[in-house]
């Protein structure tokens, strides 16, 4: 039984009426029909997808307060110039951390908080006219770390889709694998 509630609560029993699978559902489809097709952008003369971020911070305050932040992911979708989809946020104990992803138009936000140690963990994918990096100053703002660390990595930079798909190794079977160990 608590498996099954825990699958309601994400979202995933099909079985049962969801709200998160309702909003999902309704605003994914609306936004896919209104874009209609995939949008590169070009930065600094590289054609890709968009821009990752992986932005840590150490030292970092109010990590489990749970309305603080979804305001945090909020402000950060806005000022990125980013449309929201959904935001899930997850407490793990009253106490403890936070898990969550903002669902945006252009990509995501996800985070994960240890407020015990004062990290957070941040994941920021966005591509189209958003600016992720501008993102890092309100969690900077919001978070008020010791220490930030922020890293980029433009995705699907400059190969064009043909060329992506072509360089993904094919698996081989099982029993193949097994006959090319012996």
């Amino acid at each position: 039984m608590a498996y099954t509630d825990a699958l309601f609560q994400l979202g995933m029993d099909l079985t049962r009426s969801s709200t998160a699978q309702k909003e999902d559902h309704g605003q994914t489809a609306q936004l896919a029909h209104d874009l209609g097709k995939d949008f590169f952008i070009e930065r600094d003369g590289v054609r890709c997808a968009g821009t990752h971020l992986i932005v840590d911070l150490y030292g970092a305050r109010r990590l489990d307060d749970l309305k603080h932040i979804k305001e945090t992911l909020r402000r950060c979708v806005d000022v990125a110039g980013a449309n929201a989809l959904h935001i899930h946020l997850h407490r793990f104990t009253q106490d403890g951390g936070v898990s969550g992803v903002a669902v945006l138009a252009e990509g995501h936000i996800s985070i994960r908080s240890w407020p015990e140690v004062g990290y957070v963990a941040l994941d920021t994918f966005m591509g189209r006219g958003a600016n992720p990096q501008v993102a890092v100053d309100v969690v900077k703002q919001a978070f008020k770390p010791a220490k930030v660390v922020v890293k980029e990595h433009l995705r699907a930079d400059t190969a064009p889709p043909e060329r992506v798909l072509k360089a993904v190794p094919k698996r081989a079977p099982a029993r193949e694998k097994a006959q090319a160990a012996a």
